[in-house]
């Protein structure tokens, strides 16, 4: 019973801004490693970001310099700020938690939210 509830996609002109958020809920333990990956239509999904439970982040290369991943622990949300968007981010965007269920202590799971559209006009 965990989820991952996403929110703020919409439509920009290049040069904008927006910022995403999710945060996940339920049975949970522990949230350790926290992502947000990108699907553009007819490409293969990709990593833009992640952040590990201490606070270590890595970046697509593409997004660099212009995007920054953050979280906050106690609220169990990850976000994506994106500066300069460029049309080349248009993409269906994804967070990906990996859990510690409250019911299964043994192993931990990977949970994907259910996708925000991102789209940069020129």
């Amino acid at each position: 019973q965990v989820q991952l509830v996403e929110s703020g996609g919409g439509l920009v002109q290049a040069g904008g801004h927006l910022r995403l958020s999710c945060a996940a809920s339920g049975r949970l333990f522990s949230v350790n490693d926290m992502g947000w990956y990108r699907q553009a239509s007819g490409k293969q999904r990709e990593l833009v970001a992640v952040i590990t439970s201490g606070g270590s982040t890595n970046y697509a290369d593409s997004v660099k310099g212009r995007f920054t991943i953050s979280r906050d622990n106690p609220r169990n949300t990850v976000y994506l700020q994106m500066n300069r968007l460029k049309p080349e981010d248009t993409a269906v965007y994804y967070c990906n938690a990996r859990i510690l269920r409250t019911y299964d202590l043994r192993r931990s799971s990977d949970y994907w939210g259910q996708g925000t559209q991102v789209t940069v006009s020129s």
